[in-house]
């Protein structure tokens, strides 16, 4: 009767313990509105798996891509109240509530993407990320999301005197809307999910974005006019809720940081394959691409340029961007 007792008594202890480590695991979610496989759901997939290594399990990262949370203008509100804990998301969106997102989001400000992972990896990628803790967020990392260029389904573009008169659909930011006005067609801000069935419509001629996006949405099949003007090389960023991030101890915050660091470098080796990878998809998809002379769009942003880099601290960021070699 012992024996059965001290047998019972091990069960017991063993079902507490298991049960203690369950309920010591937190499950984070990260709201992606891109498909699954896109780099930039698997950069962050690749920061939860190390996450989940290094805390032993404590950590857990769920990932919903394809906008299964909201599209972006949503889940950037469920991120900031801490509905959802992490979120990959385009820095557009911030412009109006983070100024200093508005530097990386300007026309031609970067040269090259090498140019731009220099900048976002140095000081002015820091005094970004000091200034998002103002509005409840802490960066974890820098994604790639290359250069966006305009494609519509009327003509080519080679010039800024063929876009006149276009309407195209952009994020939902004051400076893309600005930029478009300065090339003189009309911007339409919408959800990017919208996108596909407004041009197939007619609502819209068209839209700008990278060959990932152009790709994997499909948007090909309805615009097949790419025009390869680079207007920006706009970074994403990936954040995590700050009230939640505070909670981590010391160590954790470093796995964070250390885990989101190693994402980047496997992100952009996802991202670099993934263009090249769409941009032959999308050729072979009957999409046609120009190259047009980009002098004429760099000259028409000086407009862009004067109404909305008017703070001191922009300016001064803006000079730091072009000081970097």
């Amino acid at each position: 009767m012992m024996h059965f007792g001290k047998v019972a008594a091990a069960f017991t202890v063993a079902a507490t313990l298991l049960a203690s480590t369950a309920m010591a695991q937190t499950v984070l979610r990260s709201s992606d509105t891109h498909p699954d496989g896109y780099p930039t759901v698997e950069g962050v997939k690749y920061f939860g798996e190390l996450v989940k290594e290094r805390t032993d399990g404590r950590y857990e990262v769920e990932v919903y891509h394809s906008a299964q949370l909201g599209e972006e203008k949503d889940t950037i509100e469920q991120v900031r109240t801490g509905v959802i804990e992490l979120n990959r998301i385009s820095m557009a969106p911030f412009n109006g509530t983070v100024k200093e997102t508005i530097v990386p989001a300007l026309p031609y400000i970067f040269r090259s993407e090498e140019h731009m992972h220099k900048v976002m990896d140095g000081a002015v990628g820091d005094q970004i990320k000091a200034a998002f803790e103002d509005i409840g967020l802490v960066v974890l990392a820098y994604y790639d999301a290359g250069s966006r260029s305009f494609y519509n389904s009327k003509k080519p573009i080679n010039s800024v005197e063929d876009l006149k008169g276009m309407k195209f659909r952009v994020i939902q930011s004051d400076i893309f809307v600005d930029m478009v006005a300065a090339l003189g067609a009309n911007a339409t801000p919408m959800p990017y999910g919208e996108v596909y069935s407004s041009m197939e419509t007619g609502v819209i001629d068209g839209a700008e974005n990278n060959f990932p996006s152009y790709d994997t949405a499909k948007h090909f099949e309805v615009a097949k006019y790419y025009s390869l003007d680079e207007h920006t090389i706009l970074p994403e960023v990936f954040v995590m809720n700050k009230a939640a991030y505070d909670q981590l101890s010391p160590e954790d915050q470093e796995i964070f940081q250390q885990a989101a660091k190693e994402s980047v470098a496997k992100q952009r080796e996802l991202w670099a394959a993934k263009v090249a990878e769409s941009r032959k998809n999308v050729e072979a998809g009957g999409a046609e691409i120009t190259n047009p002379d980009k002098q004429g769009f760099i000259d028409a942003m000086e407009p862009v340029y004067a109404k909305h880099v008017t703070d001191p601290v922009l300016k001064k960021m803006v000079e730091d961007v072009k000081a970097v070699q």
